[in-house]
């Protein structure tokens, strides 16, 4: 562990040299990747620094208490010292455990969410707008833009399905957690007899793809244009605005009608493309790594059942880590933080419980 922190400053202490050369200030490339990689060497860099300072502590303390010749109340400082510097140690090299745990490469990524309602008819296209909504506003409580790229409204003012992009600092690093099957119990506003349904909707999170990672062949490529539709009013369109895009080798079709121009809808619908195909991608690696996906809490297969909300008892459970919060108002209105911390800490844990088995 600690050659690999030696690796990790020497690494750090040259990309702030290189940061400061002019042909590098130059280069918006280059810069970019130096400070995005500094930006994750700083904590582990500066909590490795913190730990050689508490062992020097501890180190000082001990000689002065073995030296002699310290009166009492001299001893009790040089002991105290001591216990303080042992406790520090010991919970900076938890710290640097954790740090020090494979990193996804992805989570920086934007992400585009798609939501789409799975059983349940027209109560499921109502809980899909009701989780974008609980997204959108997690989303604006982090400072992370949200943009619609597609959408298929019902009349009742639900999503058969939505897909948008939320923009941020770290939006897959929380968001993947969410790809699953979401179940909701509740009361449907069309229900007369007051009886509880159960509905199921499906959610994908997938990391934006870069324009320099997906490479797509024009010659591979079907585009149609055609006249948006949807529930009514501002969403249609008298024109042929609406955008429908098939990958041939793959036979991937997204759409894209949200914007009134052509032009925007074509590039909309490109981003989604290529998120699809590096997310197809990523996902055949992911399946060809049993290791990886044994770690994972439940971040790689969208079949499986991941979450309920009930809404009688006003309760939200994740089925993968055992959490049960009553609190499904708040939730809803987009306060996920709990829930989306206690994955990560399940996540961590058995990433920590794997590394050792392979120490």
């Amino acid at each position: 562990m600690f050659d690999r922190l030696a690796v990790a400053e020497t690494r750090f202490e040259e990309l702030n040299e290189k940061s400061c050369d002019p042909a590098v200030a130059c280069d918006p490339t280059a810069m970019r990747d130096i400070m995005r990689e500094l930006k994750h060497l700083t904590p582990l860099v500066e909590t490795y620094r913190a730990y050689n300072k508490a062992k020097e502590a501890e180190s000082e303390a001990r000689e002065m208490l073995e030296s002699g010749g310290l009166d009492a109340d001299f001893r009790e400082l040089a002991q105290a010292e001591l216990e303080e510097a042992k406790k520090d140690i010991e919970r900076l090299a938890e710290e640097l455990k954790i740090l020090l745990l494979p990193r996804d490469p992805n989570d920086d990524r934007n992400v585009i969410v798609e939501i789409r309602g799975g059983a349940g008819g027209d109560e499921a296209a109502l809980f899909s707008a009701v989780l974008t909504r609980m997204y959108s506003m997690y989303a604006e409580s982090r400072g992370w833009k949200t943009e619609i790229m597609n959408s298929n409204e019902t009349e009742l003012g639900g999503y058969k399905e939505v897909s948008f992009m939320i923009a941020g600092e770290g939006a897959y690093s929380r968001l993947k957690y969410e790809s699953g099957v979401h179940r909701v119990q509740r009361v449907p506003e069309t229900e007369s007899q007051g009886r509880i349904h159960t509905s199921t909707v499906t959610v994908a999170v997938l990391p934006e793809a870069d324009d320099v990672e997906i490479e797509i062949n024009p010659t591979d490529l079907r585009i149609d244009t055609y006249r948006s539709s949807g529930a009514g009013g501002q969403h249609v369109n008298t024109t042929d605005s609406a955008i429908r895009i098939t990958h041939i080798p793959t036979g991937l079709v997204v759409e894209c009608q949200d914007e009134r121009s052509q032009y925007k809808n074509k590039d909309k619908a490109m981003k989604l493309l290529k998120t699809r195909l590096l997310d197809a991608e990523r996902q055949k690696q992911a399946d060809a790594i049993a290791a990886d996906r044994k770690a994972q809490v439940g971040t790689g297969d969208r079949s499986e059942r991941i979450r309920t909300y009930n809404y009688p008892q006003g309760r939200m459970s994740d089925h993968r880590i055992g959490l049960t919060l009553y609190k499904l108002e708040a939730i809803l209105n987009g306060d996920l933080d709990e829930t989306i911390d206690s994955l990560i800490t399940a996540e961590r844990a058995k990433l920590l419980e794997q590394s050792m088995e392979n120490a």
